[in-house]
């Protein structure tokens, strides 16, 4: 596992055998069971997670019912709002699959990336990455028909349709899971 992390991390930096160490000492890897709740509404935490083998996701609970808001795969990294700005959590994290996470807190990132710095400008490139990525999402989302969103996710991430339970599916489209069905039939017919 540590293999597929240094091969992500020589995208943007080049580690020394040191660096490589520091990283291994820190005993951060984790092999989570399918079902574990990560984090929970309500809870406090300073956990960041790096998807290494797996898929978690992130979900609301109104009304009693569970809304999916995004799935986190391989490569993946996410750093809970809580985290960030040291309150409760609004949401909850579970694992879809049974994973392999990189399991850091804000502490360990202080540690090194003042120890090595590049670590520092990886995680800046990192974050302007994804805050780009999660802005072109988010637009998309609004601005097009559940149709269109499940058409875009089988182009984009259709990996995501045989991992994914149908309605955590449905929910993270903004539908039900029987307008998902329609809507696949749908599809399947204008193909023939």
């Amino acid at each position: 596992m540590q293999d597929i992390l240094f091969n992500f991390i020589s995208k943007y930096i080049t580690l020394t055998e040191e660096e490589q160490n520091a990283i291994v000492s820190l005993d951060i890897f984790r092999s989570v069971k399918k079902g574990t709740i990560l984090l929970k509404e309500g809870q406090k935490s300073n956990n960041s997670f790096f998807v290494l083998k797996g898929c978690i996701r992130t979900y609301y609970i109104i009304d009693g019912e569970e809304k999916t808001t995004a799935f986190y795969t391989e490569l993946d990294a996410l750093t809970p709002h809580c985290v960030i700005n040291n309150a409760p959590s609004e949401y909850y994290i579970a694992c879809v699959e049974d994973s392999i996470l990189l399991i850091s807190t804000s502490d360990m990132g202080v540690e090194i990336n003042s120890k090595f710095p590049k670590f520092e400008i990886m995680c800046r490139i990192l974050s302007e990455e994804l805050l780009a990525k999660k802005q072109l999402d988010f637009d998309e989302f609004k601005t097009s028909s559940p149709e269109q969103r499940y058409l875009n996710l089988l182009q984009k991430r259709p990996e995501l349709i045989q991992r994914v339970p149908q309605h955590q599916l449905a929910s993270y489209l903004g539908i039900k899971p029987q307008s998902l069905s329609r809507l696949r039939a749908r599809i399947l017919e204008k193909k023939s």
